[in-house]
């Protein structure tokens, strides 16, 4: 049973805030601290990123563990009242973040969820670096591509060299 009543649950809940969370807050000062530049909360994007990355093309997803259900967490555990109405709405946060992943994947965007038990002091640095190694991947194979492979290509030839046999 719950220990306050109604009107204080309802105040309680509706301060929960869903912007600048001191786990999102984390990964928002590593990165900047790393030279990654980003904008917040884009509305235009599907599920309002935290973190958007258009450099990278990624979107960021700091999630909390309870609201979002993750079950090999530790810290996620159901309510003992009211189960049925935090099961459903749990299972439907669940839902939505993976239609909105979906369809950012279509649009070309590359999504990255950070769980804030990720985020704890004994394996955040682990977290966080495992984050910019990823940036660091997914911006070299999308940019990679613009660039020919000198060393396949025998035809190209270099500004220094003469272009036949002739003119040296």
């Amino acid at each position: 049973m719950d220990t306050v009543d109604k009107e204080t649950r309802h105040r309680n809940m509706a301060a929960i805030k869903s912007k600048n969370t001191k786990p999102e807050l984390v990964v928002r000062k590593f990165l900047f601290s790393r030279g990654f530049r980003y904008r917040l909360n884009h509305r235009k994007l599907p599920g309002h990123p935290d973190i958007v990355m258009r450099k990278y093309c990624t979107c960021i997803f700091v999630n909390g563990c309870f609201w979002h259900g993750h079950t090999p967490c530790p810290y996620y555990r159901l309510p003992k009242t009211n189960t049925e109405f935090w099961q459903k709405k749990i299972d439907n946060n669940r839902k939505r973040d993976l239609n909105d992943q979906k369809t950012l994947a279509k649009m070309g965007w590359h999504c990255i969820t950070i769980w804030e038990c990720e985020l704890k002091p004994k394996v955040r640095m682990q977290t966080l670096t495992s984050l910019e190694y990823t940036l660091n991947s997914i911006f070299l194979a999308d940019h990679s591509k613009k660039y020919p492979d000198w060393e396949q290509d025998s035809s190209i030839s270099m500004a220094a060299e003469p272009d036949s046999e002739s003119e040296r």
